[in-house]
């Protein structure tokens, strides 16, 4: 008799842990989340606590122009934990990585170019 009682006993774990039917269409509960928090990388880059960016200072197409503006801002900027060029380069670099798969060779390059040209304003280079 015990056999059977275990028997018995598997067989109703196993209906109660049988996967439930659900209605329609099944909804992840990320996808509200994905998109609240697919744009985190912009927030970060206009809301910055180091540094106050110039609208649109990554969309220049002058390296120099790009350089000057990190620069200015890094050096005005009172709320940054390091140096001046720290900061700038940290935030040229970030915005490189997180825009990487969608932005076109020829801006990275352009902002590569900006990253040494920024290096010499500091006389880094």
């Amino acid at each position: 008799m015990r056999d059977g009682d275990v028997m018995a006993r598997k067989a109703a774990a196993s209906k109660k842990s049988a996967p439930r039917k659900t209605r329609g269409r099944r909804r992840s509960g990320s996808s509200r989340r994905a998109r609240k928090g697919r744009r985190w990388s912009r927030h970060v880059t206009e809301h910055s606590d180091a540094l106050t960016l110039k609208k649109g200072v990554f969309t220049s197409r002058d390296p120099k122009r790009i350089a000057a503006s990190l620069k200015r801002s890094a050096e005005k900027s009172r709320r940054r934990k390091g140096s001046a060029f720290r900061s700038a380069l940290s935030m040229l670099t970030f915005y490189i990585n997180r825009a990487g798969k969608s932005l076109p060779a020829s801006r990275k390059k352009n902002l590569m170019r900006a990253k040494d040209e920024l290096r010499k304003q500091f006389g880094k280079a």
